[in-house]
């Protein structure tokens, strides 16, 4: 048993896998709370495709991969938050039409020019392939992301809540809503490695949707969500390493199996307290009563 933990940090790539994937997984957690409490699950699942139409146009042009998910995925962010914004559509329809532009710009040139791209690595992630490239990406990012999550707290929060409300308070909630953006378009990036680019929206919606069948308490909630993206992303690293299976896959059904559990331990939970509940409270017979008025 012992020997299935420690074997695989016999190779040096599993334990920067593993470092990456704590970090990847912290920041998922994080910032799950606020993609699922504004009910914008979609964007993570947005912005990851665009990352494949940046890939491409980079590699055929040469560049590196990250330098290519970063322009696609910081101008679609970018183009999100102006349609948004500026022409009154919903955020739902502006990312849909932007990140599936970009996405199909990907396939279009990948298509069109022979490159060397892993697509199958890209689309699902692979342990195999993360470097100290990969681990400073990751550490910078979630340096970034944790200088804007204190920094911004209430006024992220706030805005979450209730954007109409903080902005008569006084709060910029068009640089809260741009600077959200950019944030998730970075964690989006630093993700691809490990996660892909097809299921990283998974991670950054699973953290927070258990967390919320546990605690109603926001702080709870993001303390709880941001231990949940660890957690899955380590159970899944190692199922990954023994099953053979890209690492993507593995860190979702990891989160995927723990909130099947959690969702019906609560569910059976709360149907209990509601039997309870419900049961008429116990009559104390009348002659018992009187028994008991007379011996006091």
């Amino acid at each position: 048993m012992i020997e299935l933990v420690t074997e695989p940090f016999q190779y040096a790539f599993f334990g920067r896998a593993m470092l990456a994937g704590v970090l990847i997984g912290a920041m998922c957690g994080a910032l799950s709370v606020f993609v699922v409490l504004r009910r914008m699950s979609y964007i993570g699942h947005g912005l990851a495709h665009s990352v494949l139409g940046g890939v491409a146009v980079g590699v055929a042009f040469g560049a590196d991969l990250y330098i290519g998910a970063i322009a696609a995925t910081v101008v679609s962010a970018l183009l999100i938050d102006r349609v948004t914004r500026r022409r009154g559509l919903h955020a739902d329809a502006a990312i849909g039409i932007v990140t599936t532009a970009m996405f199909a710009i990907g396939v279009a040139v990948l298509a069109i020019i022979p490159t060397r791209v892993n697509t199958e690595a890209l689309l699902f992630g692979n342990i195999l392939g993360v470097n100290r490239v990969d681990l400073w990406v990751a550490a910078g990012v979630g340096g970034a992301f944790t200088v804007v999550l204190f920094t911004l707290y209430k006024r992220l929060v706030f805005t979450t809540f209730d954007a109409e409300v903080a902005g008569v308070h006084g709060v910029r909630t068009g640089v809260i809503e741009l600077v959200f953006s950019l944030s998730t378009a970075a964690v989006v990036v630093a993700s691809v490695r490990v996660l892909g680019v097809l299921l990283i929206a998974a991670a950054v919606v699973i953290p927070a949707a258990i967390a919320r069948l546990l605690t109603r308490s926001f702080g709870a909630t993001l303390a709880m969500a941001t231990a949940i993206g660890v957690a899955t992303s380590v159970i899944g690293l190692f199922a990954s390493f023994h099953l053979n299976v890209p690492s993507g896959p593995t860190i979702v059904l990891s989160g995927a199996l723990l909130f099947a559990v959690v969702f019906v331990v609560t569910a059976v939970l709360t149907r209990r307290q509601l039997v309870r509940a419900r049961r008429p409270e116990a009559v104390v017979p009348a002659d018992d009563m009187l028994q008991s008025v007379r011996n006091n």
